[in-house]
């Protein structure tokens, strides 16, 4: 399912036009987003938390050259599944 289709199944079930349920995906998508660079949790109970991470400094090495570089440390966003969405998979 790509954003397109997940526009047009919002729109499917909430009875709002596609132009209605893009704009509240996208606000939904920009609130995660914002909070998450700000270093916040968003918990959405039985669905999952995004939350920033921590990449600590590694090595690494350049695939065109083969020379070894050190890869800095950065903030990365990362996402646990609730445990009712692990339970639709199994």
């Amino acid at each position: 399912m790509n954003k397109n289709e997940l526009i047009a199944e919002i729109a499917n079930r909430t009875g709002q036009t596609k132009k209605a349920s893009s704009n509240a995906l996208e606000i939904a998508i920009e609130a995660i987003m914002r909070e998450v660079s700000q270093g916040n949790k968003v918990q959405i109970i039985g669905f999952g938390t995004f939350e920033p991470r921590d990449r600590k400094e590694r090595k690494g090495r350049n695939p065109q050259t083969g020379k070894p570089i050190t890869i800095e440390a950065k903030k990365v966003p990362a996402f646990k599944p609730g445990s009712e969405f692990k339970n639709m998979l199994n």
